[in-house]
């Protein structure tokens, strides 16, 4: 992991302000948030706090109703104003989520592909890489999560912890500028758990830009440069995982991280 190095680029993602309602229910309430290349930022928090939805406004999955988001320096363009508000470039967006991979809780892997078509899929159909270009990465991406001799298979043949390393295989297919996880390991045993978070950790130490919605404090402990908590659509505390875990501040965080500690 790249502790203590010097950021002179443009962050790959920066939130400024950002705030996201469902009809009247506001999820997000005015949050920043910056990732930094090569920086590993976890979100964390407990359910219905709104890290999902931030990942998920991140790469433009949900509609925010205000504030800015900017992908390396520039910024999102909008039309409209608050609930009407949306993307105002179709070709930015499609841009954007070329650029950042998402790794879902539950796969998304297309059933009837085998496990490499699979990874080959977006890079061929969406980029338009060439086919033997492209499988030869793919195949580097599968041996890197562990799963080579799996290519040929199909993904209601492999366990949930292969699916979704094959899953991170497909994001990195993409050769993203940074990788988002919504609760990679979630739906997980814990056994398959730690086969996902021993190649979270290896990309993280690889230096990768990722932002990471997790449930799982150790992993976020191990793999972060700055965590952030989100209590009620708003980020309560903020810090490097030392100082969140070894001595948070708010008594909201202290009462979640002793919740957890048992799990």
């Amino acid at each position: 992991m790249l502790t203590g190095q010097i950021v002179t680029s443009s962050p790959v993602i920066e939130i400024r302000g950002l705030h996201k309602a469902y009809g009247a229910n506001e999820v997000i309430k005015g949050v920043d948030l910056v990732a930094p290349r090569g920086h590993v930022i976890s979100l964390i928090g407990s359910s219905g706090s709104g890290k999902s939805t931030l990942l998920r406004c991140c790469n433009l999955l949900e509609d925010s109703q205000q504030g800015e988001i900017l992908f390396e320096g520039q910024p999102v363009r909008w039309k409209g104003q608050g609930m009407a508000r949306h993307p105002a470039d179709k070709s930015q967006v499609r841009d954007i989520r070329t650029r950042l991979s998402m790794v879902f809780q539950q796969f998304n892997l297309w059933s009837h592909l085998t496990i490499l078509q699979n990874v080959m899929e977006a890079p061929v159909t969406v980029l338009g890489r060439d086919k033997a270009e492209v499988e030869g990465k793919a195949r580097e991406y599968l041996a890197k999560v562990g799963i080579a001799d799996k290519a040929d298979a199909w993904p209601a043949q492999l366990s949930g912890g292969q699916q979704q390393r094959a899953a991170i295989a497909r994001a990195l297919c993409m050769e993203p500028k940074a990788i988002l996880f919504d609760e990679p390991t979630s739906a997980l045993d814990p056994e398959l758990e730690q086969e996902v978070v021993r190649v979270i950790k290896a990309l993280a130490d690889e230096g990768r830009t990722m932002i990471i919605v997790t449930h799982d404090m150790k992993m976020a402990a191990d793999v972060s440069d700055h965590v952030i908590f989100l209590h009620q659509g708003l980020i309560e505390e903020e810090g490097s995982p030392a100082e969140l875990f070894g001595a948070p501040k708010s008594a909201r965080l202290r009462q979640f991280l002793s919740a957890t500690s048992g799990h």
